[in-house]
């Protein structure tokens, strides 16, 4: 498992938050298997994976709503495994916002404050900070109800930071929003973190919004933590076949190797095709391997050019992405290839039925098992 720290987070950091070992179980059903996760103090941990993998589970541990059949949370020098919510002193952002709708703004963001037993003097100081921080400063006597989807998120987030937690959790806190939105609070977040220096803990089904806002990223499945490791790990160096397909878009052929040597790997895939990936991590020859390679790799090669592989075929699809044009190409012999290039809008589009050569490099493709 690659846990390697992020760009700027360096590995001395201790973690603020610990899981050691957390089962959970539903009945005969493992949500939670064993796993060991640890978040670094000031970084954005994201927790990705498809439904029924165990992430809201998981979340929910931390947060102290569901307990542990075995392991041990820690936040801090604190073992909160079995600690009650409240007492955690954890902020946290939902899907469906969770404000008071009879109450304003101002007395939403307040609330924790009050719990607190705070000052009306530093409450009021507080909330104002933390409006202004989310663009709401002028918003304090309006009503849920009187706000969009977009300024209720940021509501619930200035929430959740008003009473500066040691960690932030947040559960898909901008599924109900649309896309432009969606990405508007993305990077809001991501400015929050970095301006006031919050752990954060996220999770997501989105990939996407995983790669934009994370230090490091947890790829859970079937309860398990697959993979730890910073974006570009995770989409460039998947450790196995779920990841690489989990992931971003790929084309993961499964292969047999017929040669290695030194840093070379040399494996045909069912069509007859023969791919050349650089790997350190040797195979034996006769393993079967998965063959990944991502759809902007290849490039189309004209008629003297050349490149570690070679494939030709036909373009099947065209879709437009705006700024980029996705082909679906099938090559000769079977197999299929998507490949991804920006759109230029000096250049037309090619038809379906029109031929390519494309060419990609060696250090351009990766092996995975595929077991």
């Amino acid at each position: 498992m690659n846990d390697a720290p992020p760009h700027g987070v360096t590995a001395a950091r201790n973690p603020l938050l610990s899981l050691s070992s957390v089962v959970k179980r539903y009945d005969t059903v493992l949500a939670v298997a064993g796993v060991d996760l640890s978040v670094r103090d000031g970084e954005i941990l994201t927790i990705l994976g498809p439904s029924g993998s165990g992430k809201t589970t998981l979340l929910k541990m931390v947060a102290g709503f569901e307990q542990p059949d075995e392991g041990r949370i820690r936040l801090g020098e604190r073992d909160i495994t079995e600690a009650t919510p409240a007492s955690r002193g954890i902020g946290m952002v939902f899907q469906n916002y969770a404000l008071f709708p009879h109450m304003a703004v101002a007395e939403n963001v307040a609330f924790p404050l009050e719990m607190r037993r705070m000052g009306q003097a530093q409450i009021k100081e507080r909330v104002a900070r933390a409006l202004a921080l989310v663009g709401l400063a002028g918003y304090e006597k309006r009503y849920p109800r009187q706000l969009s989807g977009g300024q209720q998120q940021r509501v619930a987030l200035a929430r959740a930071v008003v009473f500066e937690p040691p960690i932030l959790l947040l559960d898909e806190p901008f599924g109900a929003l649309d896309r432009k939105l969606r990405e508007q609070m993305q990077l809001e977040v991501k400015r929050l973190q970095r301006q006031l220096g919050i752990t954060a803990l996220f999770v997501t089904h989105d990939q996407e919004e995983a790669l934009v806002l994370s230090d490091r990223i947890a790829v859970m499945n079937l309860g398990r933590v697959e993979q730890i490791g910073t974006p570009f790990e995770i989409y460039a160096q998947p450790v196995n076949r779920f990841v690489a397909d989990f992931i971003g878009e790929s084309n993961l052929y499964r292969g047999t190797v017929s040669a290695m040597a030194q840093d070379r790997l040399t494996a045909g895939i069912e069509s007859g095709l023969t791919i050349t990936a650089q790997t350190a991590a040797p195979r034996p020859v006769g393993s079967t391997v998965g063959i990944v390679v991502r759809p902007e790799a290849p490039r189309a090669l004209g008629d003297c050019e050349t490149a570690d592989n070679v494939a030709t075929g036909s373009v099947t699809e065209v879709v437009y992405l705006g700024d980029a044009i996705k082909y679906v190409v099938a090559l000769d012999g079977g197999a299929e290839m998507t490949v991804r290039w920006p759109y230029r809008p000096s250049s037309e589009a090619l038809p379906i039925g029109a031929r390519l050569r494309l060419g990609w490099s060696a250090d351009l493709v990766h092996v995975v098992g595929w077991d």
